[in-house]
């Protein structure tokens, strides 16, 4: 088994002092060293708790520093949680899927089968999917679904601000032809890997309190029309899910106010299941 390998930053506030690690993992399926970025705590080092995990996942174009530069709170929001960030590198576009096209690109293989076991056996988290939730932005929010809708073993609890949830009406944008070949040509990878398709498609039996969902969209967004959609579909499948909309456009001012929603929900829904 590869090692995991860290580097360290200490950051602190004038109240609350975080670690930052970052964590290069070797990925055998793409043969390729990722970095990801970790907050910790400002009690890691002292306390002997286990922690749950919140993993944000970036959008298009960003990067694994991306979450941190823009949300640089996110260290205090750490300690204020007593979460884990994990902000894993989904490359500039590859959409957290497993390429059909694409034998080099293969991220949803990483996250679930690489990168989770390994942030588990590194830091003192909570490894069970009641205490482990995935959440992102554009690129990041359909990562996040479709991580959760297609591994709810790992994640049961999810999210998505802003996300690029129906692939299909955008047949030429962000590289998406280069991870799923051209539109006309390859239409079935295009609705395959779309999350409000997958959504859609599940059984009954399958999701029925499998998952806990959290989905916001900015009514100036280019991707409200899909997230309506997908409001719809877990609507009428009957998905425990929480959807809202409010002014906001495609930027990090919405993603700063959705991202204590989400925690907000994650951490109450940590504690629903431990009473459960």
């Amino acid at each position: 088994m590869r090692l995991a390998y860290l580097s360290i930053a200490l950051l602190y506030s004038a109240q609350l002092s975080a670690r930052v690690d970052t964590l290069w993992v070797f990925s055998d399926t793409m043969q390729k060293s990722i970095g990801s970025t970790v907050i910790l705590p400002d009690n890691y080092e002292e306390s002997e708790w286990y922690y749950p995990v919140v993993y944000l996942l970036h959008g298009a174009g960003g990067d694994y520093g991306n979450w941190l530069r823009r949300v640089p709170e996110l260290d205090s929001l750490a300690s204020a949680y007593s979460f884990i960030f994990v902000c894993p590198d989904g490359e500039k576009t590859s959409w957290y899927l497993d390429s059909p096209i694409d034998s080099t690109m293969k991220y949803e293989s990483y996250i679930i089968d690489e990168l989770v076991p390994t942030v588990d056996r590194v830091y003192r988290t909570q490894p069970h999917i009641n205490n482990r939730a995935i959440t992102g932005l554009s690129m990041g929010g359909h990562g996040a679904m479709y991580l959760s809708l297609r591994n709810p073993e790992v994640f049961s609890i999810a999210g998505s601000m802003s996300g690029g949830v129906d692939l299909r009406p955008f047949p030429g944008n962000w590289e998406i032809p280069l991870r799923l070949g051209n539109h006309s040509e390859h239409y079935s990878n295009w609705e395959e890997n779309s999350v409000v398709y997958i959504a859609e498609s599940e059984s009954e039996s399958r999701k029925t309190g499998s998952w806990r969902f959290i989905v916001d969209c900015g009514t100036e967004d280019f991707f409200l029309e899909a997230n309506r959609s997908l409001s719809k579909v877990l609507k009428e499948k009957h998905y425990n899910y929480i959807y809202s909309e409010r002014k906001g456009a495609h930027n990090w001012p919405y993603w700063r106010e959705s991202i204590i929603e989400h925690l907000d929900f994650f951490k109450q829904t940590f504690f629903d299941l431990v009473d459960d």
